[in-house]
């Protein structure tokens, strides 16, 4: 991203050329749909404007965040997930700031060029297999014993089965992680993932039920903090 200035006006800092220090010259600044930020205390992540449904993955994590936009003041727009909790807030001038467990208050993100869209990468029956293989042995390995995964999957619903497979995983493990967490999770016996109506997440008797909505993409199930919710776990 670039400003043009004077050379008298030059940025004093590496942090100020990036993040501008709120310089904007009262332009709309047009980003690309899909585009890579960096954080200015670190980190980096992919923001996909390109579908009606906007996603974020940050560059430390494998999962896709769904976000839903909403107006906010003074023009801007705040992105949220699918617990309704900020995640990324827009100004009508081209400023992102994010918000994660780590920067309540939000960091500023700048623009450092375009990147590939966000997609479910197309799966075959054995890649599905070895999928869901893989997020029950990091789920076990988080419950330091066996949780299995089932799934009715297709050629067409495969790929969303996976993904889902592998963030309700990452939910077992940050589930492990916190005292309240491995409390419920000694109660989980399996996980089981099937197609319905909404996308949603649910523990009983046991079982974690994870529903997917195929038509709908990445956003057709819930996230791994929605998982999390639904075993009364924040």
């Amino acid at each position: 991203m670039s400003v043009s200035a004077p050379a008298a006006a030059a940025p004093d800092s590496l942090r100020e050329g990036l993040f501008g220090q709120g310089r904007y010259d009262g332009r709309r600044f047009a980003a690309p749909p899909v585009a890579r930020y960096v954080v200015e205390d670190g980190g980096a992540f992919v923001l996909d404007r390109s579908t009606p449904r906007p996603m974020v993955k940050f560059e430390d994590s494998f999962e896709v965040w769904v976000l839903e936009p909403q107006p906010a003041p003074r023009g801007d727009i705040i992105y949220k997930n699918d617990l309704g909790q900020p995640v990324l807030r827009a100004t009508r001038l081209g400023g992102l700031t994010v918000f994660t467990p780590q920067r309540p208050s939000g960091a500023a993100a700048a623009l450092a060029g375009g990147s590939p869209p966000l997609r479910l990468p197309t799966l075959g029956p054995e890649a599905l297999l070895q999928k869901l293989a893989q997020a029950s042995a990091r789920a076990s390995r988080a419950a330091q014993r066996l949780i299995p995964f089932e799934a009715d999957a297709s050629p067409d619903t495969a790929p969303l089965v996976a993904d889902a497979a592998m963030v309700t995983a990452e939910a077992v493990v940050r589930l492990a992680g916190q005292p309240e967490g491995r409390r419920v999770l000694n109660g989980v016996s399996k996980v089981t993932l099937v197609e319905g109506r909404r996308p949603g997440a649910s523990l009983r008797a046991g079982v974690i039920l994870i529903t997917i909505t195929p038509e709908d993409g990445l956003a057709g199930r819930p996230s791994s903090d929605r998982i999390l919710a639904a075993a009364g776990v924040r």
